[in-house]
């Protein structure tokens, strides 16, 4: 009989860091990475499970924070403050990819409630 979802060790700490990715992403920005940086350092010797959505919450947002800025920023830079299509391409962008960040990180939720590692796909490192 398989071992159920409570027994997986550092499950607890895996659901932490996905739901506070989460949290990053939709009511706290900058606070919550905070706190998956500290979770993150506090616990270097995590579970493989814990340490693998650790990671990924860690490094996706700090990619995903880059990523939005950047090219927001060079769409502006390219496109003017006063030109309306800038506006249009900026917040068709950041309403794209932040929402894509929002599905992946809902299924890594999923994941790690189910005790098991997720990847993100593209922008987040290999777990194992």
């Amino acid at each position: 009989m398989p071992p159920s979802a409570a027994s997986v060790p550092g499950q607890g700490l895996a659901v932490a860091a996905e739901s506070l990715y989460l949290a990053n992403l939709l009511v706290a920005p900058g606070l919550a990475f905070l706190a998956i940086a500290w979770l993150r350092s506090r616990h270097p010797e995590a579970a493989p499970l814990a340490r693998c959505h650790l990671d990924q919450a860690f490094f996706v947002s700090l990619w995903g924070g880059i990523l939005l800025v950047v090219a927001s920023s060079v769409f502006v830079a390219l496109g003017g403050l006063a030109w309306k299509w800038t506006w249009v391409v900026v917040i068709l962008y950041f309403t794209m990819v932040h929402s894509t960040l929002i599905l992946f990180g809902a299924l890594g939720l999923a994941k790690a409630m189910a005790g098991k590692p997720y990847a993100y796909p593209l922008i987040g490192p290999r777990c194992g």
